[in-house]
């Protein structure tokens, strides 16, 4: 691999007088990215699933064509009505924030770096990342349309909602904190999938249980991708990394949902009471993000990288410090509860058990 030069300052001198680089946040990062991407190929061949042999959405639903399908179709009710209301909301919402999938493409795309014509390895792995993702919202949307007890209108109408609002995570086009901010959520994705695998396990809904593990096991493979990215940037510029992870923990990682609204409501506040309820049943909470937090800074080794200028220095201080102040304040705060009437299930549910 070619040595970057040690003097950041004059590298970027260097590339403003040679380059047209009008559109880059950074050139030094550009050719972190550059070098790397010739390091990317084993790496597609470990965290990419061969297609053919993937498993698909079709293979874990009734099958429309069988005989058994109506039978299959009323067990499927049945145990519908055996999960608790707050479960139902965490996974309607879960299923909504996998379905907005085309805004997660286009800002990881628009990374600096990544070539959005797709002729270079970092667009390979977005395309492929996104082809994976994409079964997740499949596969679940149509749980929700069988299970009996789910107004799919409104469902829709909070996709559609969620996808043409959009979301800032401050990431802007920096890939280092674009791929810090993949590495939090995919392993976030990971806990509440998985923990609602558990409820629904519990609740007697093994199918259920089997969808939400195998999307949680998605996801974990993306995050061991994301932060193996990042862990090949610190190797390359630890000065850059350190202060771009510090600057998106000091802001706080967004959830991507944070828009989520119901018909006719105005923009988060449906997010804040499906927080709720995820939190209320122990799916994803404060502690949880935390939890990863932690899980990063151990992942990235980030209180033994040597040699850091005195900017970065000052950052991993400040990363190092913050996850006890979050908890601090986690302990301050009371546990929610999940009062909000959705208008995500219909009155067959709501009958039933409120």
């Amino acid at each position: 691999m070619k040595n970057l030069p040690s003097d950041r300052r004059n590298f970027e001198d260097e590339a403003l007088k040679n380059t047209d680089i009008c559109s880059m946040l950074d050139p030094f990062k550009l050719e972190v990215m550059r070098q790397l991407d010739a390091e990317l190929p084993p790496l597609l061949e470990k965290f990419l699933s061969d297609i053919d042999d993937n498993w698909q959405p079709s293979g874990l639903l009734p099958e429309s064509s069988s005989e058994r399908f109506v039978q299959d179709l009323k067990e499927i009710q049945e145990l519908a009505l055996d999960m608790s209301y707050e479960l139902w909301i965490t996974l309607i919402g879960d299923t909504i924030t996998e379905e907005a999938l085309p805004t997660y493409e286009a800002w990881v795309i628009n990374a600096e770096g990544i070539d959005q014509l797709g002729k270079n390895n970092w667009s390979k792995w977005v395309r492929g990342w996104s082809a994976e993702e994409n079964r997740h919202g499949d596969v679940l949307n149509r749980y929700l349309y069988l299970s009996g007890v789910v107004n799919m209108v409104e469902v829709e109408i909070t996709t559609q909602h969620l996808i043409n609002d959009g979301f800032d995570t401050g990431m802007g086009h920096d890939p280092y904190k674009n791929f810090i901010y993949t590495s939090f959520q995919e392993l976030a994705t990971n806990v509440s999938h998985r923990r609602t695998a558990t409820l629904a396990k519990k609740a007697g809904n093994h199918s259920l249980a089997k969808i939400c593990g195998l999307v949680a096991a998605d996801e974990m493979r993306h995050y061991n991708a994301y932060s193996s990215f990042m862990d090949l940037i610190f190797g390359m510029d630890p000065n850059g990394a350190m202060t771009s992870f510090n600057d998106m923990m000091r802001r706080g990682i967004t959830m991507p949902a944070h828009l989520l609204r119901e018909s006719r409501m105005p923009q988060g506040e449906a997010f804040t009471h499906f927080s709720e309820c995820a939190q209320a049943i122990g799916v994803y909470t404060a502690y949880d993000y935390i939890d990863i937090y932690n899980r990063l800074l151990k992942v990235w080794q980030i209180d033994a990288i040597t040699g850091l200028n005195d900017e970065a220095e000052r950052a991993r201080d400040q990363l190092m410090k913050r996850p006890k102040l979050i908890e601090q304040l986690a302990q301050r705060t009371e546990k929610p509860s999940c009062e909000h009437d959705f208008k995500w299930v219909n009155s067959r549910l709501k009958r039933n058990q409120r």
